[in-house]
């Protein structure tokens, strides 16, 4: 399945809810939850909804495989009895089922639990290290090495992004990420992609000049990469993908294609970054875990860059389209 953190407005304000993508809309799935409890018979199906399978995201990883099996069963319910009807409605008449353009797609995982970035990918890796015209150090070969980000500043498909106005130099970075859906600590290999809730698109915008200072002194990336994370549209569920080492990956400025990779060019590969990144540390559901830079996925490696009102796609096979339009932010003197 692929999940959403949507937004509907009504006459009291905006609200922010978890669907599933259909073929011809969203389903909500904590309505539809309560909808699946009543006709179970529960006394009171909100309460219990609300409980197994909450209207926010972070709410909902953190009931880990619990969570998704409810998920799992609602959605079976829906498909048995209300696909035929034109407009699906809940208990009490709220709408369950929305089309497209009733609802805005938000962040998926709006303020996720932490967020790591990792440097995964050797091409990419490479080009930076020339550039600084610096010896590719062999301890990358041996560690899959990575840096905190800040993990409230993420946005969604089609939110605008400020340029931050202490920087002369914006890039886009096409990624792909995993979202942790269960708690676990020193995981294997063998075992770590069963602690995956799910994949998306990220894009860790950064503002170059700034980081290059910071590398400068040997700390950092911070104040380079904090200011704005987008993920989206969706996460995928692992069941998605008949092999995550081989999706086409895709960023387009404006309609034109710059960047162009695959996750098959991965070195180190989810597995062992995520039993490096749970060596006597806890990982907890919401965690955002990314690759880092797909090669040549950046304006850097490229030599061009991004300006002012440009819009940025990044497209990952099987994930879908996170599209972002980056606006100049005028700050008064």
């Amino acid at each position: 399945m692929k999940l959403c953190t949507f937004e509907i407005h009504t006459k009291l304000g905006r609200y922010q809810r978890i669907g599933v993508l259909f073929r011809d809309g969203i389903l909500d799935l904590n309505f539809a939850a309560a909808a699946y409890l009543f006709h179970l018979g529960e006394a009171q199906p909100y309460k219990i909804a609300n409980s197994l399978l909450p209207s926010d995201m972070l709410s909902f990883l953190q009931n880990e495989t619990t969570g998704f099996t409810f998920a799992k069963d609602s959605i079976n319910f829906f498909n048995e009895n209300f696909q035929n009807k034109k407009i699906p409605f809940g208990l009490n008449d709220e709408t369950i089922f929305y089309s497209f353009d009733e609802i805005n797609l938000k962040s998926p995982l709006p303020t996720p639990n932490s967020f790591k970035d990792f440097y995964a990918f050797e091409q990419h890796v490479k080009k930076g290290f020339e550039k600084r015209n610096e010896e590719m150090p062999n301890e990358w070969y041996e560690i899959p090495v990575y840096y905190k980000g800040n993990h409230n500043n993420f946005f969604g498909p089609n939110d605008e992004i400020f340029w931050p106005s202490f920087t002369e130099m914006l890039d886009y970075e096409l990624e792909i990420a995993l979202i942790i859906g269960k708690t676990g600590k020193n995981i294997s290999e063998k075992d770590a992609l069963n602690y995956v809730a799910g994949f998306t698109i990220l894009n860790d915008f950064s503002a170059r000049d700034i980081q290059k200072k910071e590398m400068k002194v040997r700390l950092g990336p911070a104040k380079g990469k904090d200011f704005a994370t987008s993920i989206g549209p969706y996460i995928a569920t692992i069941d998605e993908f008949e092999n995550i080492y081989n999706l086409k990956m895709t960023a387009k400025v404006n309609g034109e294609t710059w960047s162009e990779g695959n996750s098959s060019s991965m070195y180190h590969k989810f597995e062992k970054i995520i039993a490096f990144a749970s060596m006597d540390e806890m990982l907890f559901p919401g965690d955002v875990i990314a690759s880092g830079t797909v090669g040549n996925g950046c304006g850097l490696e490229l030599n061009k860059w991004i300006q002012p009102n440009d819009v940025i796609e990044l497209e990952i096979e099987k994930i879908g389209i996170l599209k972002n339009k980056i606006v100049k932010k005028y700050v008064s003197t």
